[in-house]
């Protein structure tokens, strides 16, 4: 055996498909001095006994390429490096039995185009003559992706290895990492069989195990092992060898061709977590199977011989049972942990990694070279999520439904029933007498809307008209007549205090931030590409002290962020949690709040964008005038022990100005109609300030070498690639159809872009959408085209917008 060095630049943990991925593309790049460590031998995990399948079309555009990247490269490296990753690519079908299905399915059928692929729709009748075996009676249509298909797990998996080898990585088995060394926070090094590697970083590759090897350093890593089923028949007689993968969605049940035998596989709604008795995997579990539980497998084998009636006479040859992790939203786990630097995962595939494998390594390593990653690639980022996700009560409960939202309907807006109210606010149950339809939002539960007229607050998914609009019409132009009440609780918050804060958030932000007691300013803040990386508004509290506040979602990123770019002692706070939030907006909102307060709120003395010290009802809260709904309004910061009496303060006294609470739906729908950026949605680290129309957020007059300026000079005086546009949709009711986002934007037959958001509004009666447009097409020459927005395969007709829906003047009111 060869002796492992004792010093290397990155050292990859786990020799399964993903970490022989990431062992390639870090060699490729550039890191020749690579390391991958495999506890026993490559594809031990999970990897082994992958179904295989491969399929390019993921639920947005990054993840997409992903995808169609891992297959491109799978393909090329067979050539490259003479080995079979054991292709099989006769096409994969989805079909659907119920309408909402369908409409999923035609969905993803139009999103597709945004990428070229070849795709064909299918009714009834073409799926029954492309397979004659299929019963197709119950069935709507289905959607044939001709290029997609299966691989061999283990093929793939040495395919990788031996071309990491050839780029100069090296690879070890039976090298069980013993510890992780940590020195100040920052990646030290391993131990293997006794022996000290030192290392800068490291890729924790590891799977199903990530979430205990994370848990002893303090890392959280949230994903855990769900018991995962399959069965391979005997022999079928005359089943074709080109036989399309069948995803068989409503049924959650998916057939492959293999060796003249069918492959059965589920994705039940309730799963069964693994190793449930210890909440531990076994260090020692190699190629391990679980027993055969045919009595949970029974009523989805019934569902497989309707689809396949052959499969009546047919017997089984091997039944599977094996772990598989799955993580809290059944979306990956990529990027830089915040505990440790230099410290990347890549793992929490979701069932998904021999499809993902190689672009979720081509992703990481990039990302750990180029310190940053120019996608918008949120959705995998680990940073989504927070401390408590990783908790054993919580991911064990989450898992035995994430892994059946795979074959799940993907509903717009869905929340998940498993592991809820972990984090409520002070005046939940308030909210809920109140009739609060609750989703979780940064770990809370928050308002989505309030029912009206005695409906029961619980969503009634749809791709259609959606059950909340009522709730929201009214909540939304009550808001813009009179005065809405909006939980702004979740909003990320941090404190930044210290002689040197102002000239580190300079630094760090793109607009000029103001040292002064009370101003508030929106900025951006960028990597060194450009690319934005943070949606922020910064408080000055007092000289030197300030507050930065963001969306829900990216608490733990945007966190990581700023610290990481502190290059002075300064210590970063995070007060989330300290403060409920509630915003007070609408035309009659100065009224209101001057009726619980003694302070002057007139423009003269209380502009927009400042805050205050207030008292209301004598309890000191933070009162700062800012709206992300474009009418006046008020943020009320106060303590969580006192949101209760505030919350019923200002709804009470409410009353005399007809106010009504409002939900986070009617919040997005009036940010949209005042042309509002939403980070994760509009902007991501994909897009700079000239492309989303954000250059009023940048101050090149101040005397600061920020984070991303020299790159946003280049692209200021170089050509825009594309750029963000309003749109509206001409003759359309609510939900018909209903917008969401990468839905295809076309100048008559060609595709010019892709939208990012969507929502109806009920104050201008029509669907607004945002998009981003190809170089080359103004508003001014788009006006006078025939532009549409297709959706489930229907162009619907669009106009541009010059401005906002709602163009008032509420910073001067």
């Amino acid at each position: 055996m060869k002796k492992i060095p004792i010093v290397a630049k990155a050292i990859v943990i786990g020799g399964g498909v993903v970490g022989c991925s990431c062992a390639y593309h870090l060699a490729k790049f550039g890191w020749k001095d690579v390391i991958l460590l495999e506890r026993d031998k490559l594809t031990s995990g999970t990897t082994w006994h992958a179904a295989g399948l491969v399929s390019q079309i993921g639920p947005s555009a990054t993840i997409t390429k992903i995808r169609k990247y891992s297959l491109d490269l799978y393909k090329e490296l067979e050539k490259k490096v003479d080995h079979s990753a054991g292709l099989r690519l006769n096409g994969a079908l989805s079909i659907a039995q119920e309408e909402g299905r369908w409409q999923e399915l035609k969905r993803q059928a139009t999103t597709a185009q945004l990428y070229n692929f070849d795709i064909q729709i299918l009714n009834k009748e073409d799926i029954k003559e492309k397979i004659p075996l299929i019963k197709n009676v119950d069935l709507l249509g289905g959607i044939l992706m001709p290029g997609d298909g299966s691989g061999d797990p283990s093929g793939i998996t040495q395919l990788l290895a031996k071309a990491a080898r050839a780029e100069g990585a090296k690879i070890f088995e039976d090298s069980p990492v013993e510890k992780i060394l940590v020195k100040n926070k920052k990646i030290e090094g391993v131990i293997v069989n006794g022996q000290k590697i030192e290392c800068e970083y490291i890729v924790l590759a590891t799977g199903m195990w990530s979430r205990q090897i994370g848990e002893k350093l303090n890392v959280s890593i949230p994903l855990y092992p769900a018991e995962h089923f399959y069965v391979i028949t005997e022999p079928i007689n005359n089943l074709p060898k080109d036989l399309p993968v069948v995803r068989d969605f409503d049924s959650r049940t998916y057939f492959k061709e293999d060796a003249g035998k069918l492959l059965l596989g589920i994705f039940e709604g309730k799963s069964i977590p693994a190793f449930d008795k210890t909440n531990e995997v076994p260090e020692n579990f190699s190629f391990g199977e679980f027993p055969e539980n045919l009595e949970h497998f029974e009523p989805y084998l019934n569902a497989c011989m309707k689809r396949f009636p052959i499969l009546e006479q047919t017997g089984i040859r091997k039944f599977f049972a094996g772990p598989e992790s799955f993580t809290p939203d059944t979306n990956t786990l990529l990027g830089e942990v915040p505990e440790v630097k230099n410290f990347f995962v890549c793992c929490g595939l979701n069932s998904i990694g021999i499809a993902s494998a190689g672009g979720v390594g081509k992703v990481t390593a990039e990302w750990m070279m180029n310190g940053h990653i120019n996608e918008d690639i949120f959705s995998y980022d680990i940073k989504r999520f927070q401390k408590f996700h990783s908790e054993i009560k919580f991911i064990k409960e989450r898992v035995t439904e994430t892994l059946g939202d795979l074959y799940g309907m993907h509903w717009p807006f869905k929340q998940h029933q498993t592991a809820r109210n972990i984090k409520i606010f002070p005046h939940h149950e308030i909210l809920k007498k109140n009739g609060a339809c609750f989703g979780v939002s940064g770990g809370y539960e928050r308002p989505m809307w309030f029912s009206i007229d005695d409906q029961e607050p619980k969503y009634n998914y749809s791709y259609k008209y959606q059950n909340w609009y009522p709730s929201v019409e009214f909540e939304t132009k009550n808001c813009r007549k009179n005065v809405g009440l909006f939980d702004l609780t979740p909003f990320s918050k941090f404190e930044l205090k210290g002689d040197k804060a102002f000239e580190e958030l300079q630094r760090i932000c793109t607009a000029n931030i103001k040292n002064e007691p009370g101003k508030c300013v929106y900025t951006q803040m960028l990597n060194n590409d450009g690319g934005i990386e943070a949606d922020v508004t910064i408080v000055c509290l007092e000289r030197n002290y300030f507050r930065i506040i963001s969306s829900a979602a990216t608490r733990e990123r945007d966190k990581f962020h700023i610290n990481k770019n502190l290059i002075t002692n300064i210590e970063l706070t995070d007060v989330t949690d300290k403060y409920c939030v509630f915003g007070l907006f609408g035309p009659k909102s100065r009224e209101l709040i001057s009726s619980v307060s003694k302070e002057d709120f007139s423009n003269k003395n209380f502009k927009f964008a400042t805050g205050k010290k207030i008292k209301i009802n004598n309890l000191d809260t933070w009162v700062q005038r800012l709206s992300y709904v474009g009418e006046l309004g008020y943020e009320i910061y106060v303590e969580f022990d006192k949101a209760i009496e505030i919350y019923s303060l200002v709804i009470n006294e409410g009353r005399k100005y007809n106010i009504s609470n409002c939900g986070m739906h009617s919040l997005d729908i009036m940010r949209m109609e005042n042309g509002f950026l939403h980070w994760g949605h509009d902007i991501s680290p994909e897009e700079n300030q000239y492309q989303a129309g954000l250059e009023f957020a940048i101050s090149f007059k101040k005397n600061v070498n920020f984070i991303g300026k020299d790159s946003l000079l280049k692209i200021k005086n170089g050509k825009i690639n594309k750029r963000l546009m309003m749109f509206r949709l001409k003759d359309t009711k609510p939900g018909e159809p209903l917008l969401l986002h990468d839905e295809p934007i076309y100048l008559d037959k060609k595709i010019i872009g892709r939208t990012t958001s969507g929502n109806y509004s009920f104050n201008f009666n029509t669907n607004l959408t945002f998009g981003y447009v190809n170089s080359g097409n103004t508003k001014e020459s788009l006006k006078s085209k025939n532009i549409y927005i297709e959706v489930e395969k229907f162009k619907y007709v669009a106009e541009v917008l010059d401005s906002p829906l709602n163009n008032n003047n509420y910073k001067k009111l």
